[in-house]
C-alpha cells in the first residue's frame, strides 16, 4: 500500500505536522470573518471618504476574489516548487497582509492589503489540502479532514468573538488577530522533510502516474469542482441572506443572525467528528447523500413556517449536512488526482469553493428579489435533494466509496 511510512497511528494532537495543517485550515475562515464586527466603526472612522460605505463592505469579500484568480496558479506552483515551501510562504504573506489594516492610512490601501490576503489564502489552502493528500491516506485521511472541519467551525466562533471584543475598543484592533498565524511556523518546520519522503515513495509507485490518464482525472476533478461550486453557492444563502429573511419575519437581524449562524457552526463542528467513522462504516457516497439530504431538509424547514424553533432547527441541519459534504469534496479530489498533481487538484477545488461564495449573492439575490425567500429556499432544498438521490443511486449501482485500507 502506498505511503506506508507516513505519519502512522499517532493521535493527531501528538503530531506537530498534523497540528500545523489543522490550524492552517482555520485561516480560511479567519480571512473573511474577522473584520466583520468592525465594519460599521471602520466606515465611521473614514467618514470623509465618499466611497467609505462601498469600500468597507467590499473588504470582507475582497480576499475571495483574489483566491479565485490565484488558486489555480498556486496549485501548479505547489506541484513545481513543493507544497510545504508554498505553505510557509502563504502563512507569512497572510500575517503581513492581514495585519496591515491596523496601521494603513486609508481604505484604498487597506483594500489592496485585503486583496493580498486573498493571495495568501490561495497559497495556504492549496498547499494545505495537497499536503493532507501526501501525508495521510485512506481512513486516516478521512479522519483528518473531519477534524479539519471541526477546527474550521469552532475557530470561526473564536475568531468572531475575539474580533467583536477588539472592535469594541477600536475598529483597527481586529486586524491584529491576523498576527496569530505566526505561532504556526514552528509546527510547519518539519512538514517539508515529510513531504520529501512522501514524494520519494510516490515516484516509486507507478500507480500515481500510470493508473490514471490525464483526461480521466481532469474530467473527474471538473465534476467535483462543479458539485463543490453549486453546493457552496447554495450554502451561502445562510450567511448572506439569513439576516434579511429574519428581518422579514419579524426577528432582530443582528442577534438573530448571530444565534442562527452560531447554531449552524456548532452543529457542523459536532457532526464533523462523525465524518471518519461514518465514511469507514458506510462509504463516502452514503455520507455525501446523508449530508445533502440534511441540507435539503434544513432549507425546507427554515421557510416552512416563520417560528424561531424551526429557523434554528433548519440551521442546525444545514450546518450538520455541510460538515459531511465539505470534507467529502477534498477526499474525492485527493483520491482521483495522481500523486504529482494533488497541488493542481486542490487549487481547482479551492477555486470552485470560493467562486461559489462570490457568485452566490450575485445570482441568488436577483432570484430572491423576484420571487421571495420561500421559492429560493425550497429551490435550494430541491437541488440538495437531487444531489442526495444521486449519491444514493451511486451507492446502489456503483461503489460505496469506502476508505482505502
Amino acid at each position: 500500500m502506498l505511503h506506508r511510512h507516513r505519519t502512522s497511528a499517532r493521535p493527531f494532537w501528538l503530531d506537530a505536522a498534523a497540528i500545523g495543517l489543522l490550524l492552517t485550515a482555520t485561516l480560511k475562515i479567519m480571512a473573511n470573518a474577522t473584520i466583520s464586527p468592525a465594519l460599521p466603526a471602520l466606515e465611521a472612522s473614514f467618514a470623509q471618504d465618499p466611497l467609505a460605505g462601498h469600500l468597507t463592505r467590499f473588504l470582507v469579500a475582497a480576499p475571495s476574489l483574489t483566491v479565485i484568480c490565484v488558486a489555480p496558479m498556486a496549485g501548479l506552483l505547489a506541484d513545481r516548487i513543493g507544497k510545504a515551501r508554498l505553505l510557509v510562504a502563504g502563512v507569512v504573506l497572510f500575517v503581513l497582509a492581514g495585519s496591515a489594516g491596523a496601521y494603513l492610512p486609508d481604505l484604498q490601501s487597506i483594500l489592496i492589503s485585503r486583496l493580498a490576503l486573498g493571495a495568501a489564502v490561495a497559497l495556504t489552502m492549496t498547499a494545505q489540502v495537497a499536503l493532507v493528500g501526501d501525508l495521510f491516506e485512506g481512513s486516516r485521511r478521512n479522519a483528518f479532514l473531519g477534524w479539519q472541519t471541526v477546527a474550521i467551525n469552532f475557530s470561526g466562533l473564536i475568531f468572531i468573538s475575539l474580533a467583536g471584543f477588539l472592535a469594541g475598543l477600536s475598529p483597527r484592533l481586529p486586524f491584529l488577530v491576523y498576527l496569530l498565524p505566526v505561532l504556526l511556523l514552528p509546527f510547519l518546520s518539519g512538514i517539508r522533510r515529510q513531504e520529501r519522503k512522501a514524494a520519494r515513495v510516490a515516484r516509486g509507485d507507478a500507480r500515481t502516474r500510470e493508473s490514471r490518464g490525464k483526461g480521466t482525472w481532469l474530467c473527474a476533478i471538473a465534476a467535483i469542482c462543479a458539485l463543490t461550486m453549486s453546493t457552496v453557492m447554495l450554502f451561502f444563502l445562510m450567511p448572506s441572506q439569513i439576516p434579511f429573511y429574519l428581518m422579514g419575519i419579524g426577528f432582530d437581524p443582528a442577534s438573530g443572525t448571530a444565534a442562527t449562524l452560531g447554531v449552524l457552526m456548532l452543529a457542523g463542528g459536532a457532526t464533523a467528528l462523525l465524518f471518519k467513522p461514518l465514511s469507514d462504516r458506510f462509504g463516502l457516497t452514503v455520507v455525501l447523500a446523508a449530508g445533502f439530504a440534511a441540507m435539503a431538509a434544513g432549507y425546507a424547514v427554515i421557510v416552512s413556517y416563520p417560528v424561531w424553533v424551526l429557523v434554528l432547527s433548519g440551521a442546525g441541519l444545514i450546518g450538520a449536512g455541510y460538515s459531511l459534504v465539505q470534507p467529502g469534496f477534498f477526499v474525492l479530489a485527493l483520491k482521483v488526482a495522481p500523486g504529482d498533481r494533488r497541488g493542481s487538484a486542490s487549487g481547482l477545488v479551492t477555486t470552485a469553493m470560493f467562486a461559489g461564495q462570490v457568485i452566490s449573492p450575485l445570482i441568488l439575490t436577483t432570484w430572491l428579489e423576484a420571487s421571495g425567500f420561500q421559492p429560493v429556499f425550497f429551490g435550494a432544498a430541491g437541488v440538495f435533494a437531487a444531489f442526495a438521490i444521486g449519491g444514493a443511486a451511486a451507492t446502489l449501482f456503483g461503489s460505496s466509496g469506502k476508505a482505502e485500507a
